[in-house]
């Protein structure tokens, strides 16, 4: 069933999640929490993989403009401790916490469901994984982009600290100028992932 055409509700709020850098060598993983409020349409609405950088930016201007949203991450040193499965379920976990905080703690019904991009789910009430949900489910499409915006602006942040390394470039991701710039400047404390195996073993 395609679940862009299923009739939720109305009293019950719907929450899409969805989470971006879960391979890459450094950074967080930053997951995403939206609401599209009433019958509120954004055209364009995919994995945010699927998009160029200009359309993601596009997207997540109207996402953030017009919709309820939050973030939440869990950065290198919590992967390297937790394992990147469960620091993820910690990122998404934070995104779902702060939506609750910022947006339904002011209204009266505070039953919801939440809609996971994936085959599980982080220890929240109410929660589905859907495989492939960025592709077929419109809020959890919009989670995609924040998760993967906010991300990439971090790792563009990295850049400006770090310009040797490239990340704006590679995004963290473990590319041949990134392990090259990981063997001859060595990994980043507080930044990249030491637990990773191209990060361990040249280190």
């Amino acid at each position: 069933m395609d679940l862009r055409l299923f009739n939720y509700s109305s009293e019950l709020n719907i929450i899409g999640v969805d989470e971006a850098g879960r391979g890459p060598l450094a950074g967080a993983v930053v997951a995403a929490a939206v609401i599209l409020p009433g019958r509120f349409q954004i055209e364009g609405l995919t994995d945010s993989k699927k998009l160029s950088e200009k359309k993601r930016n596009a997207l997540y201007q109207q996402i953030t403009e017009h919709c309820h949203w939050s973030v939440g991450e869990a950065s290198s040193i919590e992967i390297d401790e937790l394992n990147i499965l469960q620091a993820t379920m910690l990122a998404m976990r934070r995104a779902i916490i702060n939506l609750e905080k910022d947006y339904l703690a002011h209204y009266e019904s505070t039953s919801y469901k939440v809609l996971v991009d994936g085959n599980c789910c982080p220890d929240v009430p109410n929660c589905k994984p859907i495989i492939k949900g960025d592709l077929t489910v419109p809020v959890i499409s919009a989670a995609s982009i924040i998760a993967k915006v906010s991300r990439d602006r971090q790792m563009q942040d990295f850049d400006t600290r770090y310009p040797e390394y490239g990340f704006a470039k590679h995004k963290g991701y473990g590319t041949k100028e990134h392990l090259l710039a990981l063997s001859k400047y060595g990994a980043l404390e507080g930044v990249h992932r030491y637990s990773f195996a191209p990060v361990r073993d040249i280190n």
